[in-house]
């Protein structure tokens, strides 16, 4: 019998995505028999149409690269922090039949790093000027940091984030060139929103009490957040952000709160 309530990652490429795992696990564990999760290869361009010919059983959608600010355009609702930050993970059914914009990759930053304990930070960190640099920025902004410098190699790319923090009330971001080991140190939160392979050669002088959280997953542990670990720091990684952000897809989608436990042992099993 075919789903009652479907949802999906769309992306290109896809194959790689652990999101089925985490939605399906959490379907499985709140009882809701009606329900399935997929992926979707997708492009850019395909995007508008793949959108116009779904169902009515189509509840959401989940977004991956390349389609986070394309989703923004096929949206017939924007929420304020899709605005804000100029990208969406996540499309969110309408009672009218229309879509909603929606970013949970922000919030889900905030609830990874409560689940290391983190409610507030003095001085964050944000290692990289891209994308994720601008969810980012929103967490710091919940985390109320009085102090945010992004790490970057050009100055002129932290400037295009000015207008994102002043969008989202933020405190003017400080820059600071890349590599500044020894400020990195001093912050109470590090985010490192940078591919895999670019902080590799970067010795950071770690202090216990920061909290590191490397948005990479895979491979795991980089670099980075290895020596941050070895010299005692707590560690976030990008699969808490990848199962912290589906959580709130989830509950977004279905109106139930989301099993986490359950999601959780999913996800890092088939890590």
């Amino acid at each position: 019998m075919s789903a009652q309530h479907r949802a999906a990652v769309l992306g290109q490429p896809i194959e790689h995505s652990l999101s089925p795992v985490i939605h399906n696990a959490g379907y499985a564990a709140a009882g809701l028999g009606g329900w399935a999760y997929e992926r979707i290869e997708c492009s850019i361009d395909r995007l508008p149409g793949l959108i116009a010919g779904l169902g009515p059983e189509w509840a959401g959608l989940s977004l991956t690269m390349p389609l986070k600010e394309a989703g923004l355009t096929v949206a017939d609702e924007v929420a304020p922090t899709a605005a804000a930050l100029g990208a969406c993970n996540t499309l969110v059914r309408l009672p009218s039949g229309g879509w909603r914009a929606e970013n949970t990759d922000a919030p889900g930053m905030v609830d990874a790093l409560g689940w290391a304990g983190v409610t507030s930070a003095q001085r964050v960190a944000i290692l990289g000027a891209g994308g994720t640099a601008r969810a980012a920025l929103a967490a710091a902004g919940e985390l109320k940091a009085a102090v945010i410098e992004v790490h970057a190699r050009r100055a002129a790319a932290v400037d295009e984030l000015r207008p994102v923090a002043e969008l989202l009330g933020l405190p003017d971001i400080a820059y600071a060139p890349w590599p500044s080991p020894a400020q990195v140190a001093e912050a109470d939160v590090v985010v490192s929103t940078l591919p895999f392979g670019v902080a590799d050669d970067l010795v950071v002088p770690w202090r216990p009490e920061t909290v590191v959280f490397d948005a990479v997953y895979k491979p795991w542990p980089t670099p980075l957040a290895g020596s941050a670990a070895a010299a005692g720091c707590r560690i976030v990684s990008g699969l808490d952000l990848l199962l912290a952000q589906a959580v709130h897809q989830f509950e977004m989608f279905t109106g139930v709160s989301a099993p986490v436990e359950a999601m959780r042992t999913a996800l890092f099993s088939a890590a």
